[in-house]
């Protein structure tokens, strides 16, 4: 397939683009600057010059392909409600150019958003419109999309992972440095779902093989680990203390990530790994972080 990347530059994208072109397909990469551009060519994918907020440069890029994998988002999470808006702009702007065609979109999402209501791992089957994330609004964009006929389904990530990068921990280790300790709320108990990058990059090129209209997939190897296991793997690495703080202490320590450090997100990937034949493989999230490099 001729398969439309946007963030191929990104942390995943970048690790996916080689995925696809092993597999067989040919990549068109959406970047914002030159320098991606040329990245994307030594990768062996095409350039596509667009941003997430001019959409119709994604939707040129759209109309190039048999498919579309949507794996962009601004991540600048102390502006998260606001890009979160701008996600659901960026997908009803691509399903417009595939409706009326059985091309796929595959868009992204995060395992909060399947939560249930009794602290159950997050599963596949449930999409829990009540839940705080605003991230919701990227599912409820591609429900209106699916109910007007465009073949679109939803890969979840939790805590995507590799001794570089941690999703949402890498700026606890900002945090931390700045702070001078690692902290974590209450007892530490509450527990982040991860996935293995590697891991995460094939079950994006599956999914989008497989292209089942309405599916939904859960991107994790582990089902939760525990905020304080990993303050503790923190706090060995940048050799600072770790400490236990008060849910009311946690916004001044945290500031914009006071928003999710208490949260409790385990996630199953059970019914992925059952529809798709998806084993997660690599390694797991405390050995990537025991390996990081923290200079």
């Amino acid at each position: 397939m001729r398969i439309f990347l946007t963030g191929a530059t990104g942390f995943i994208g970048s690790a996916l683009v080689p995925e696809l072109i092993q597999a067989g397909h040919r990549v068109i990469g959406m970047t914002r600057s030159d320098a991606g551009a040329q990245a994307l060519k030594a990768a062996g994918a095409a350039p596509h010059l667009g941003t997430l907020e001019d959409v119709d440069s994604m939707k040129r890029g759209a109309e190039k392909a048999d498919a579309v994998i949507h794996a962009a988002f601004d991540h600048d999470f102390s502006r998260f409600a606001e890009n979160c808006e701008k996600d659901k702009r960026a997908i009803a702007a691509l399903g417009s150019v595939l409706a009326g065609s059985d091309r796929p979109l595959l868009i992204t999402s995060g395992t909060g958003v399947g939560s249930g209501e009794h602290g159950e791992p997050a599963s596949e089957d449930v999409f829990n419109t009540s839940h705080p994330n605003p991230r919701i609004g990227s599912e409820i964009a591609g429900n209106t999309l699916l109910d007007a006929g465009v073949n679109v389904s939803v890969m979840r990530l939790p805590q995507v992972h590799n001794p570089l990068k941690q999703g949402l921990i890498t700026p606890l280790i900002a945090i931390a440095r700045e702070k001078g300790a690692v902290a974590y709320v209450g007892e530490g108990r509450n527990r982040w779902p991860a996935g293995h990058l590697s891991d995460v990059v094939r079950l994006y090129r599956l999914a989008i093989e497989k292209a089942e209209a309405g599916a939904r997939y859960h991107a994790v190897g582990e089902e939760g680990i525990s905020s304080r296991d990993i303050a503790e793997s923190l706090g060995r690495g940048l050799a600072l203390p770790v400490v236990s703080i008060t849910a009311e202490q946690a916004q001044a320590h945290f500031g914009w990530m006071a928003l999710f450090v208490g949260l409790d997100m385990p996630a199953s990937s059970a019914l992925t790994q059952a529809r798709l034949g998806w084993r997660p493989s690599g390694p797991s999230l405390i050995s990537d972080l025991d390996q990081a490099c923290y200079l």
